[in-house]
């Protein structure tokens, strides 16, 4: 089994994209449709993914909570988070790449994701 990508997004669309592009390269990956289904999935998982691509504007529980509920938590801490967001402000950009490994503003690059995604990758 290649590397684990959990992708969080509300934008079923964007869940269908980028997780097939993800497959196409090799990953697999698990689709989450927003913080609440994250966490769980995470909690449910038998194995930690390699990469969390998360969304930052979705209800009930943002991307910046649960960015946090991930570092709180000693078991997944160390998962790489990038940032998968239309949130392009120069502010929330400058906070996202304190919180997590990388930012990436929609609409995004398919090469781009994937070089992204493959330098993170590969630290690991």
């Amino acid at each position: 089994m290649g590397k684990v990508i959990l992708v969080v997004d509300d934008e079923p669309d964007i869940l269908l994209t980028v997780g097939q592009t993800l497959e196409m390269f090799g990953y697999t990956v698990i689709k989450a449709k927003d913080g609440v289904e994250c966490i769980t999935k995470l909690n449910d998982l038998d194995t930690i993914p390699d990469l969390v691509l998360l969304d930052i504007m979705m209800p009930d529980l943002s991307g910046w909570d649960v960015a946090a509920k991930i570092k709180e938590n000693p078991s997944w801490q160390e998962i790489p988070i990038v940032f998968l967001t239309a949130k392009g402000d120069t502010m929330s950009i400058g906070m996202g790449n304190l919180a997590a490994e990388d930012y990436i503003v929609k609409p995004f690059d398919v090469r781009d994701l994937k070089e992204r995604v493959e330098k993170i990758l590969n630290k690991t």
